[in-house]
């Protein structure tokens, strides 16, 4: 009797990256490729990726994709009357309901914008405009909740990641979060001295479907080559003084903050989502 190699059995999973950057330059989509194709070759996995440019081209994928990713991008998450939201919401749906009756899931990671316009489709909180630009590395502090996520139990408490939105999600809506069964599992860094209410920087859809209002995919070394061209030097000194630019290229030279949220996070996601998809080959390569 010959026994199957583990290769034989994989079936080619495919991941849709919804990009919602709105045709806007940006640092996150490569980054998102690059966790992508680490993990790939790390669970030595047949993963093909496509991406849909959802906000400039009304661009959206089926059903038939195991994994999904949607973006940060820039601009507001508040409603619109743009034909792509439409759609945007209507796959959010199908994605949940398709869950709620099948055996084997669909998962999907929401990043920052993607984030606030889920939050707001299912009525989590209130979304509004900051009253200044928040722009950094900063702490991101876990709830009760938080305390037993999976996704975050190797990561520090609080957790750094680099934090990049004039909008943000607050005023929890306990009943709705409650009835949908989701949780909240972070908040933004404490301000003993603002008197304002702390964003939600973190929410478990379901088991399959997570989100984060910070950007877990962005990485140390490529953000500190971004961060020294002379161009993005000037533009964050121009807009947030020298003392936050020099903050922000120290944060990025440690190990501890964003290059451990970068490795921990969406490669967690990544490898649930795998073995997941792949049952008899997960269980005989681990």
């Amino acid at each position: 009797m010959r026994f199957r190699t583990t290769q034989q059995i994989m079936r080619q999973l495919k991941l849709a990256i919804l990009d919602m950057y709105d045709n806007h330059p940006n640092e996150g989509m490569r980054c998102i490729h690059q966790l992508i194709q680490k993990t790939k070759e790390e669970e030595q996995v047949d993963l093909a990726v496509d991406v849909f440019n959802v906000r400039a081209s009304d661009e959206l994928p089926d059903l038939s994709y195991d994994i999904y990713i949607s973006t940060g991008g820039p601009g507001s998450p508040m409603p619109s009357a743009d034909t792509w939201e439409r759609h945007y919401f209507s796959l959010i749906d199908r994605l949940f309901a398709y869950n709620r009756t099948n055996r084997q899931k669909k998962y999907v990671f929401l990043i920052c914008h993607s984030f606030q316009l889920v939050a707001r489709h299912f009525r989590l909180g209130m979304i509004s405009k900051r009253r200044s630009t928040s722009f950094g590395i900063f702490p991101i502090h876990r709830t009760d909740d938080g305390h037993s996520e999976p996704f975050f139990k190797v990561l520090p408490d609080p957790l750094f990641a680099v934090d990049s939105r004039d909008f943000q999600l607050t005023s929890p809506n306990w009943t709705r979060i409650e009835e949908l069964g989701m949780k909240v599992l972070a908040l933004e860094k404490i301000r003993p001295h603002v008197n304002l209410e702390r964003a939600i920087m973190a929410v478990r859809f379901s088991n399959e479907i997570f989100g984060t209002q910070f950007h877990p995919e962005a990485d140390s070394a490529g953000m500190l080559r971004y961060f020294l061209t002379d161009e993005k030097r000037n533009q964050i000194i121009e807009n947030h003084g020298e003392e936050k630019y020099n903050e922000m290229v120290a944060s990025l030279q440690d190990p501890d903050k964003i290059q451990f949220t970068e490795s921990v996070i969406i490669p967690s996601f990544l490898r649930q989502a795998i073995q997941a998809n792949l049952p008899v080959a997960s269980h005989m390569q681990h």
